[in-house]
Order: structure tokens, then C-alpha cells, then sequence
């Protein structure tokens, strides 16, 4: 068993809000962190549709025979035909917890981490199957070597909200006509010689933020995923979304804005809900996550 510390948990239970034999949905659901003390709350009857994206893990959290938990190795932009197909109904609330999980950048090699020396990856599934549509051969090491300077500054730009973009796509494009880039540490090294010497976060954060996104078609999924949730919830269902990053957390605010001015949905976060000093000093990654939520009208 991984142990998973869960973000923001209190907060996520007291918006969800989950109570005895509701059914829920937890779209992104890892190492099951948050899952685990929902599927308590909503005992003895209540079930958990637990759908993750990478089938490593969810091949793991199989073997763990979680009672109550319907699991499905897909991606959340297949709501709808995924709640179809296993005739989950109704739905009392939705979580989506768009943070990566500690696992993919220490365990999974897959090049997630800057600190790391490891092949260009970045795909959160490489298992290839027929039955697996989610599998894509797009991976970081492509896009840095066989994309154009334009399309890879336009990433860096766009997915990293990265200042130097320009710089590191010439510098990236310069550098891989002598030797292909292949692994993390040639990657950062490049990085480092191109952009500014001094800066408050490691140089190559927003680089690998950009192709992270870019390799799995972030935003798009979240996109589509949340676009969904209306169709599916029940009435006085509710849905949580943390974020990690301004680009999603946009996308969610804009979302909730939107379907509220249609009658559709009651926020209940006028602001993010962010995590205390104590959980930060305990879990650091939490200290980006960004917490909003709201209930179907």
C-alpha cells in the first residue's frame, strides 16, 4: 500500500459534505487519499467511483480490494460514458484533485521531476492496450526534439506561463541539432544555461509544468471533464475541484462563474480555499493547492 497524505481533506469533506449510502465520484483518484474517508462517510451502503488515468496505479489499488469502490482505469473526460457503463446513479457530488501525486515524481521514472535524471516521458499512462483509448505516443522527449521553436515556445509560453519562453525554445532547438535531448538532467542543464541566472522558483519548474501539460492534454480534459458534471450530478449534488496552478484554477473559477449566471450551480467558495500554515508545515506540496466548490441548483 502507498501511503498518500490527501490535500485539503477537511476542507474537501466539509464541501462535499458526503453523508450515509450516498454514491460519489472521485474523478482523479490517485493512491484513493480522499476516497478512503469519503467511502467511511458514506457507509454502509454508499459506493465511490474511483476513475484514474494511469494504469500502473490503478493495477496497484486493485490489488488492495478497496470494499465499496468501483474502479476504472480511464480518463475523466469520459464522464458520461463511464458512469453509463458501470450504471453508477445517482450522484450526490464529484471530486476532481488535479494535483500529481508524489508517486510520479519519486517512483514511476517517468521524468516528471527536474531533480531526477530520467528519460523524457511525462505521459501519466504508457501502457498501450485496445481497450485503453487514454494511451498516447506523444511524449516530452518528442515535443523537445521534433516540434518546431515556434510550437515549443508557444508551450512554454501558453501551459507554463513561462517568461523566457522564446529563449528556451531557441536554445533547446540549438542544442538538439547537435545531440538528441533525451533525458531530464540534459533538459535542465539547457534550461539553466538559457534562462535568467537567479529566479524565486528551480528555473526549470515552469518548463516541466508546460510539457507536462502539453504531453497529457491537460487542460482540454479538465475542459471536458467539467462540462460534463451538470448532466450528472443530482439535484443538491456538489463538486470540488483543487487545483494547483493558476491555468487550472482559471478554468474552474470561470466554469462555476458561468453556469452560476445560468441558474445552474451555487458556488460555495467566493475565494479558493487554501491550505493552513500546520497542513503546509506537514505536507508542502498542499501549498499551491487551491480549493473551490459548488452545488447543482
Amino acid at each position: 500500500m502507498i501511503v498518500h497524505i490527501p490535500v485539503l481533506k477537511k476542507e474537501v469533506l466539509e464541501v462535499l459534505d458526503p453523508s450515509q449510502n450516498e454514491n460519489f465520484i472521485d474523478a482523479t483518484i490517485g493512491w484513493a487519499g480522499h476516497t478512503r474517508f469519503i467511502l467511511d462517510k458514506i457507509k454502509p451502503e454508499g459506493k465511490v467511483l474511483g476513475i484514474e488515468r494511469d494504469s500502473e496505479i490503478c493495477e496497484s489499488l486493485k490489488k488492495e480490494n478497496i470494499k465499496r469502490l468501483v474502479l476504472i482505469n480511464d480518463s475523466y473526460d469520459n464522464l458520461k460514458e463511464i458512469i453509463r457503463d458501470n450504471n453508477f446513479e445517482p450522484v450526490a457530488g464529484i471530486l476532481f484533485d488535479l494535483g500529481m501525486s508524489s508517486w510520479h515524481l519519486e517512483k514511476s521514472g517517468r521524468g516528471f521531476s527536474f531533480l531526477k535524471d530520467e528519460p523524457l516521458d511525462m505521459r501519466y499512462n504508457t501502457k498501450f492496450s485496445i481497450f485503453n483509448f487514454q494511451f498516447s505516443n506523444l511524449t516530452a522527449e518528442r515535443i523537445v526534439n521534433e516540434y518546431p521553436q515556434e510550437g515549443i515556445e508557444r508551450i512554454l509560453r501558453d501551459y507554463g506561463e513561462e517568461r523566457y519562453a522564446g529563449r528556451l525554445a531557441r536554445k533547446i532547438v540549438e542544442v538538439r541539432k547537435a545531440k538528441p535531448i533525451k533525458t531530464t538532467f540534459q533538459l535542465v542543464e539547457i534550461i539553466k544555461k538559457a534562462g535568467p541566472r537567479k529566479t524565486r522558483i528551480h528555473p526549470a519548474t515552469r518548463t516541466f509544468q508546460a510539457l507536462r501539460i502539453a504531453v497529457n492534454n491537460e487542460l482540454n480534459v479538465l475542459n471536458k471533464g467539467l462540462s460534463q458534471i451538470i448532466n450528472i450530478l443530482e439535484k443538491g449534488g456538489r463538486v470540488a475541484v483543487i487545483s494547483f496552478h493558476s491555468l487550472e484554477d482559471r478554468i474552474v473559477k470561470n466554469f462555476f462563474k458561468e453556469n452560476k449566471n445560468k441558474g445552474l450551480l451555487r458556488i460555495l467558495t467566493k475565494k479558493p480555499i487554501m491550505a493552513q500554515k500546520e497542513e503546509i508545515k506537514n505536507n508542502p506540496r498542499c501549498r499551491s493547492a487551491r480549493l473551490r466548490a459548488a452545488i447543482k441548483l
